[in-house]
């Protein structure tokens, strides 16, 4: 999701830079500052107003672009990861203890020390 984040930044900043310069490309009603650029003659490219037509469009669309840019990053830093359903689901079981191989089981009597003999344990070598 990192590659996700740093996409969506680039795309979001280069429609914020693009809106900056449309927005000072443009010339208001009665402002004729857009005239020093070429921009108010009728013999451009889009006609006479064909320059402000695309100009605003152009505008619109990246600033379009940059706010979905920015509720799609707000909506991917407040993703949370998903939690358990019971406290249970996300604890791990931990693995019983090996017996050691000298200690007798717990059942109550060892084998005894003698071959073939079949007394019990001490009652000292059994453990509590």
């Amino acid at each position: 999701m990192t590659w996700l984040n740093n996409l969506l930044m680039i795309v979001q900043v280069l429609s914020a830079l693009g809106v900056i310069v449309l927005v000072l490309m443009q010339h208001g009603k009665g402002a004729d500052m857009g005239a020093a650029f070429g921009s108010g003659s009728s013999g451009s490219l889009f006609g006479a107003t064909g320059s402000a037509n695309f100009l605003s469009r152009t505008t619109g669309v990246l600033a379009t672009v940059f706010f979905v840019c920015t509720l799609a990053l707000a909506l991917l830093a407040n993703k949370r990861p998903e939690a358990p359903t019971s406290v249970m689901q996300g604890a791990s079981q931990p693995a019983a203890p090996a017996a050691p191989a000298d200690v007798p089981p717990a059942g109550g009597s060892a084998p005894a020390s003698g071959a073939g003999s079949g007394t019990a344990a001490p009652a000292s070598d059994v453990p509590k």
